[in-house]
């Protein structure tokens, strides 16, 4: 078989073009949560041999984005209510570990980038609730990213970056008549980056950490005003 895939990614490995690809039909919902996912099919789909494609495959099941059973073969992970439960557990920790270190080790020009995108943000929002989840969504993710990315630890910023936020992305979305916290959530990016600028590296942690708990605690709220533990797609803020 002649091996291709994306023309736009000949720098990369064919395992890597798979790999992203593939994740990215994930995170957007094109391969569906729970689906079984034919190898044979795949290789076609994308013209590339069994072994680019089982290495991509190996990736995936790594990021905890596919299951893979005997029995079975690999599916799409299905989110679940344990599951989130078990990754904002892991979430508060490193995070509130990454403020820690923003506020002791970031320099002044990232704190003022933190500062001005939640300004322009609060900004947005003043009488435009039109716009208000659009926000919330764009925002949310810009300012906990710019967090792991200013902790200057790479490895803290591999973890949180490239394995757990994308896990975060499977539960987008509300139940209908659910509105997203977006001016909360904006308060506490607030109370965030104030003690990031003062360097109170402790109250920096204690801040993002309570941040988190409260996206978790309005998250199992959603889930029980939904009447459901099997989530498919369910979020508030990423």
């Amino acid at each position: 078989m002649g091996e291709r895939a994306d023309s736009t990614d000949s720098g990369d490995t064919l395992a890597e073009q798979v790999y992203r690809r593939l994740s990215t039909a994930i995170l957007v919902g094109d391969l569906a949560p729970g689906l079984k996912l034919s190898e044979p099919a795949l290789a076609r789909q994308y013209g590339v041999s069994r072994g680019p494609l089982r290495e991509a495959l190996h990736r995936l099941q790594e990021r905890k984005l596919i299951t893979r059973s005997a029995r079975q073969g690999p599916r799409v992970v299905r989110p679940s209510a344990a599951a989130l439960a078990e990754l904002f557990v892991v979430r508060e920790a490193l995070e509130g570990m990454a403020a820690r270190l923003v506020a002791s080790h970031a320099t002044d020009a990232e704190i003022a980038r933190l500062r001005a995108a939640v300004n322009d943000n609060a900004a947005a929002l003043n009488g435009n609730d039109g716009a208000l989840r659009e926000i919330d969504d764009r925002h949310d993710q810009d300012f906990h990213f710019a967090i792991a990315q200013y902790s200057g630890n790479p490895m803290l910023t591999e973890l949180l970056c490239a394995e757990l936020y994308p896990l975060l992305r499977l539960y987008r979305g509300l139940p209908a008549g659910v509105r997203p916290p977006t001016r909360r959530a904006v308060v506490e990016h607030e109370r965030i980056v104030c003690a990031i600028e003062d360097r109170d590296a402790d109250l920096a942690e204690i801040t993002m950490r309570r941040h988190i708990a409260a996206a978790r605690a309005r998250r199992e709220a959603v889930l029980a005003q939904a009447g459901t533990t099997d989530v498919v797609s369910i979020s508030d803020s990423p």
